[in-house]
């Protein structure tokens, strides 16, 4: 009998088989990718992108402190998440800053824009630490053309002494301990 609701559903099955086949598969390359990344940076020592921690048995979700340079930034470090999926390299990376910061890029949420990991801009060959590193310099050179937050990209421009005034006040208060070499 063709056409049976049994037929129907040993397809179903079978094709969610597949596709958790496909999907493991994904995932084992990702990691095995995302492994060598994570040597690589450790081994380079990075002194901006601090204390990352990567449970061994997920390589797809990463944190780490980020210690920026510049003034006002430089008052604090901010503790950062990259959740790759599964998909990652033919997928970018997302980035939550879990510290609160003062930035016209990072949204109150945590949120941040970087072009590098924008869908239409992302590129298979990109690396975890160029994304890093692009990040760094976002933090420590803010973008008000490109803000997620108005009100901070408009102070930025505007009053400039002010800005940073109001941001280093505000790492002060929510930055975290910055590392010791």
């Amino acid at each position: 009998m063709t056409g049976t609701l049994y037929e129907y559903g040993r397809r179903s099955i079978f094709d969610a088989l597949c596709i958790l086949g496909i999907h493991s598969s994904f995932k084992m390359a990702a990691s095995r990718r995302l492994a060598k990344e994570l040597e690589e940076i450790r081994k380079s020592g990075m002194k901006n992108f601090r204390n990352i921690q990567v449970e061994e048995s997920n390589l797809l979700s990463w944190q780490g402190l980020i210690v920026p340079d510049n003034p006002p930034y430089d008052k604090g470090a901010f503790r950062i998440e990259i959740i790759f999926p599964t998909e990652y390299p033919f997928k970018p990376p997302k980035i939550t800053f879990k510290t609160k910061i003062y930035h016209p890029n990072i949204d109150e949420k945590g949120q941040v824009c970087l072009p590098v990991i924008s869908a239409e801009n992302w590129k298979p060959a990109t690396k975890t630490d160029q994304v890093i590193q692009s990040l760094i310099a976002l933090v420590n050179d803010p973008q008000p053309e490109h803000p997620l937050r108005a009100d901070l990209a408009e102070e930025y421009s505007k009053d400039r002494k002010k800005f940073l005034k109001n941001a280093e006040e505000f790492t002060k208060k929510h930055g975290e301990k910055r590392p010791m070499d």
